[in-house]
């Protein structure tokens, strides 16, 4: 399963809930991509979810 390296977000698990409320089980994936980030002052690959790349908490490496 994915998960974001900084705010460890990843796969929540829940249910589908049609009008007549059969319920069936369905996921929600977080938006993982891979970048080239500077950790602990070495370029690293890391997985971080689209929330973090955008509020600037990845030093990318460019």
């Amino acid at each position: 399963m994915a998960r974001c390296f900084i705010c460890d977000k990843t796969t929540v698990f829940g249910n589908n809930v049609s009008h007549s409320i059969r319920r069936t089980s369905r996921k929600w994936k977080a938006n993982i991509r891979k970048v080239r980030a500077i950790v602990d002052g070495t370029p690293k690959t890391i997985s971080v979810c689209t929330r973090c790349l955008r509020s600037n908490k990845v030093v990318r490496n460019v």
